[in-house]
Parts: C-alpha cells; sequence; structure tokens
C-alpha cells in the first residue's frame, strides 16, 4: 500500500515539474517575443517616412507621369541589391507592351493629324506601310500582347521609319506619346531576340502606371554602417482616383518627395484632354501642401525631366501653359534654358508659400533639379537629401 502511494505521489510530482518546465518554457517563449517587439518597435522609431508622390497618368502606359516611379526604381537599383533574374524577366511583357502601344499611338495619331491639320498631306503613311499600320494598331489595342518577335519588330520599324508617322512624333505634345518612344524603337532588335533578358536601362525606361501602394527600405550611405539613416520610401498612386488611398499614410511622415515633371508644361492630361499637366501638377502640389496631417513634414520638390525640358524650351513655348503666360524669353542656348528653369522654380516656390501658413513656415523645404534616368544624378540628390533629413533631426534634438 505505501509503495503505491509513493509512486503516486511520484508520479504526481513529475507530472508537477513537467508543467512547471512548460510554463517556464511558454513565459520564456513570451518574454523573447516581448523583446523582439520591443526592439522592433525601437526600431521602428528610427526608420524615416519618405512619401514619394506626383502626377500619374491612368494610361497603361504612363503617358503623362511626373517620373517618380523611375526614382523609386532607381533607388532600388543604388541603394538595395537590384533586379534578379526573375526580377528582370518579369519585366519582358511590360517593355514589349509598351513597343505595341507606342506604335498604336502613333499610327493612330498620325490618322488623327491627317484629318484635322492644315499640311494634312504629311501625316498620310504611305501606301506600302498602310496594312503594316492597321496590323499593329489592332495589336497594340489589345489587353494582352503577344511576345515581340524578329518579324513584328522588323514591321514596327519599318512603320516608326515612315516619314508620316516621324512627323507624327513631332507633334508628341498634342497626342499622349511616352518618353521611352526613341529608347524602344532604337532597340528593337535586341528587344525581340528570342533570348532577351532586359537591362536596368531597359527596366527603367519601361512603363508601368502605379496604383496602390509600393514600398522600400534604404540606406543612402549603405546598409551596414552604423551612422547611416534607415529610410522607408513609399511611391503611391498618382492618379485622380488613386489620391483617397494616401490618406492611411500621411501619419508620422519625415518628408514628402514631390516629382514634378517640369518637361509637360505645354501636354495635356491623359484622361482629360482639356487640362493642361503642369496645371494638374500645381494644383495637386497645393492640394498636399494644405494637407493638416503634413504640418511639420519636410518637402523636397524634385523638377524632374530636365533633360527633356532642355531640349524642348529652345522649341516649344513655356508660356503656352497658362501658368507661365507671363513668361518672357531673353535669349537662347543654355542661358535661355536656364532663365527658363530659373522661371519655372520660382514659380514652385511662390505656390510653396502662399500654400503654407504661418504656423508651418519652418518646415524644411528644398527643391532639387532632377533627371530621373541619370542615376548618378539620382544618387547625389539623395544624398543631399538625407544630409538635409539628418540636419533637422539633429536640430530638432537640440544638437545643432
Amino acid at each position: 500500500m505505501l509503495s503505491i502511494i509513493t509512486q503516486n505521489m511520484g508520479s504526481l510530482c513529475s507530472k508537477q515539474r513537467r508543467c512547471n518546465e512548460a510554463d517556464a518554457e511558454e513565459n520564456a517563449q513570451a518574454a523573447e517575443i516581448e523583446r523582439r517587439i520591443e526592439q522592433e518597435t525601437k526600431a521602428e522609431k528610427h526608420i524615416q517616412k519618405l512619401l514619394l508622390l506626383g502626377l500619374d497618368s491612368t494610361s497603361t502606359i504612363g503617358a503623362g507621369d511626373s517620373g517618380k516611379s523611375t526614382i523609386f526604381k532607381q533607388i532600388k537599383l543604388l541603394f538595395q541589391s537590384g533586379f534578379d533574374e526573375a526580377e528582370l524577366k518579369s519585366y519582358i511583357p511590360v517593355i514589349h507592351a509598351n513597343v505595341y502601344q507606342t506604335i498604336k499611338i502613333l499610327h493612330d495619331g498620325s490618322k488623327e493629324l491627317a484629318q484635322n491639320e492644315t499640311d494634312s498631306l504629311k501625316y498620310v503613311i504611305s501606301n506600302e506601310n498602310k496594312d503594316i499600320g492597321k496590323k499593329l494598331s489592332e495589336i497594340g489595342g489589345r489587353l494582352d500582347h503577344p511576345r515581340l518577335t524578329k518579324e513584328l519588330a522588323q514591321e514596327i520599324e519599318t512603320l516608326w521609319r515612315d516619314a508620316a508617322v516621324q512627323e507624327t512624333y513631332a507633334c508628341g505634345n498634342k497626342l499622349q506619346v511616352p518618353d521611352c518612344t526613341p529608347y524602344f524603337m532604337d532597340n528593337l532588335l535586341r528587344l525581340s531576340d528570342s533570348n532577351y533578358i532586359p537591362t536596368k536601362e531597359d527596366v527603367l525606361y519601361a512603363r508601368v502606371r502605379t496604383t496602390g501602394v509600393v514600398e522600400i527600405q534604404f540606406s543612402p550611405v549603405g546598409e551596414n554602417k552604423k551612422s547611416g539613416e534607415v529610410y522607408r520610401l513609399f511611391d503611391v498612386g498618382g492618379q485622380r482616383n488613386e489620391r483617397r488611398k494616401w490618406i492611411h499614410l500621411f501619419e508620422g511622415v519625415t518628408a514628402v518627395i514631390f516629382c514634378a515633371a517640369i518637361s509637360e508644361y505645354d501636354q495635356t492630361l491623359f484622361e482629360d484632354e482639356n487640362k493642361n499637366r503642369m496645371i494638374e501638377t500645381k494644383e495637386l502640389f497645393e492640394w498636399v501642401l494644405k494637407q493638416p496631417c503634413f504640418e511639420k513634414t519636410s518637402f523636397m520638390l524634385f523638377l524632374n525631366k530636365f533633360d527633356i525640358f532642355e531640349k524642348k524650351i529652345l522649341k516649344a513655348p513655356l508660356n503656352a501653359c497658362e501658368w507661365f503666360k507671363d513668361y518672357q524669353p531673353i535669349s537662347t542656348g543654355k542661358q535661355e534654358i536656364e532663365h527658363a528653369y530659373e522661371f519655372v522654380k520660382k514659380k514652385f516656390e511662390e505656390l510653396y508659400f502662399q500654400s503654407t501658413t504661418p504656423d508651418r513656415v519652418d518646415r524644411v523645404f528644398k527643391i532639387y533639379r532632377t533627371t530621373a534616368l541619370d542615376q548618378k544624378l539620382v544618387k547625389k540628390t539623395f544624398k543631399l537629401v538625407d544630409e538635409t533629413l539628418r540636419r533637422r533631426n539633429l536640430f530638432e534634438a537640440g544638437l545643432l
């Protein structure tokens, strides 16, 4: 009897020990989870949130975009590991679609100009290329585009070189011709190779509109350097119907990077051909400035697509845009380019201060001249942005 009681007591003690061990293990796991949450919370506090905003088009090819998504891709290339082979290959259908959509815009645009312009004959496609044009326009209008073959690339090149299509391209501001047109048309043979893998440059030129929100985390001085700030950059859809989705991102933003395509002063919106793109950009910038959640947020204005602007400004007058109607050219060449750029810059500066209430005048505001496709310039610009935000943080901490 005594041995049975002793055995039962031993069994109970053994069970109790196991329970205690299980509880201890569970408590240790809970403590580890709490420690990790605390660590992540602390780390999160040191991550600075950047919001990348700007005008986007509802066009599937991205005609009329501010270039902000190209900036986003440059950050991935510059401060992260870039694009692996699988990611590069994922751009093949995008790039091929860009090619088909572009040649459709040019073909259909030539027909439109041939009907509406006084010197209509120069926009009439040659008889030998009309069937090719009709075929490519049909392909360009599909939702699913075929892979670009050598034969199709040859036909696209033939139509691209047609005198009427070249005249149409010269009138690109009247149509929705994307900036990537000459790049892709000059590389048709390579893009149609059966073993084609896009290059980094191809990916930068590829146009696909941003919908919703994409994000990337980076440090401009490298992830392994303790002195480097860590940023989380959000690229959000800039179409009119996407802007309501920004609201939940506004809280706790360190800085807004606003991209304005200064080359689009003589172009209209894809979704509203009566609305000038620069006017729409102006109104969007003004709206963002007045948002209550940006009361203490720094603003970095990227006056983007300067490479296109400097070529265009000597041909197309800046005062084609109603906002710039008081512009007066003073010279030619580089001097005129600089004069025009400074005028646009001043307009945005005036808009900023007009839209900023007295209680917000101490927030940081900087303007940078950018070309999103120029990797060296983007790198230099982001290092300047990083330096500006670091100084602001030191100032707020009372260390400056």
